[in-house]
C-alpha cells in the first residue's frame, strides 16, 4: 500500500474542505500548505490590481514564502490542491513544488473554481517536479460529491482498489 500526501493550499477554506474528503477517500495524510504572510480579504481582492494576490498572479517569476516546509520524503504519491486563480495555481504552488525531492513520486493535482476550467495548469506545473509520474489533474465546485471524487482517484491512478468497495462506501 502506498503512502499518499494531500497538500493543499486554501485562501477561505472552500480548497481544504475538498482536500479533507480526498484524503478520507483515499486514507492520506493532509497537510496545508501555508503562506509565511496570511492573506487577508483584502488580498485577495482580485478586482483590486493592487492586491497582493493581482500582483504576484502578474509575476511570473514570484515564489511566496512558505510558513514551513512539508517533507514529501515519506510519500509515494502526493495530490496537491489549491484554488485556482487567473485560470493556473497560485504561486506558492510553484514554491511548494519547487521546495521538494518530487523524483519518483506520483503526483496528481486538483483545484477548486466555481467555472473555471483546469486548462493548462498541468503543463505550466510539470516543469517545476520533472522527474515526478504526473497523473493529470481535475477541477472540483466547492460541492463536489464524493463519488465524482472517488472515480477521479481511481482514474488518475492515484490509489488502486475495487472500484465496487469503494463506491459502496462513499
Amino acid at each position: 500500500m502506498s503512502k499518499i500526501l494531500v497538500a493543499c493550499f486554501s485562501a477561505t477554506g472552500t480548497t481544504m474542505a475538498v482536500a479533507k474528503r480526498i484524503a478520507a477517500a483515499c486514507g492520506a495524510d493532509l497537510r496545508e500548505i501555508r503562506p509565511a504572510v496570511p492573506y487577508s480579504a483584502a488580498d485577495l481582492d482580485w478586482t483590486d490590481k493592487g492586491s497582493r494576490s493581482c500582483r504576484e498572479n502578474a509575476d511570473d517569476a514570484c515564489r511566496p514564502p512558505m510558513a514551513e516546509k512539508i517533507d514529501v520524503t515519506p510519500y509515494d504519491t502526493v495530490i496537491i490542491g489549491f484554488p485556482l486563480w487567473w485560470y493556473k495555481a497560485p504561486h506558492i504552488i510553484e514554491t511548494f513544488l519547487e521546495s521538494g525531492d518530487f523524483a519518483g513520486r506520483k503526483v496528481a493535482v486538483f483545484c477548486t473554481s466555481g467555472s473555471s476550467p483546469l486548462g493548462r495548469t498541468v503543463d505550466i506545473l510539470k516543469p517545476l517536479a520533472p522527474k515526478a509520474e504526473w497523473k493529470g489533474g481535475i477541477r472540483f465546485a466547492a460541492h463536489a460529491a464524493d463519488p465524482e471524487i472517488k472515480a477521479w482517484l481511481l482514474n488518475c491512478e492515484v490509489i488502486i482498489v475495487d472500484l465496487a468497495v469503494l463506491l459502496d462506501n462513499a
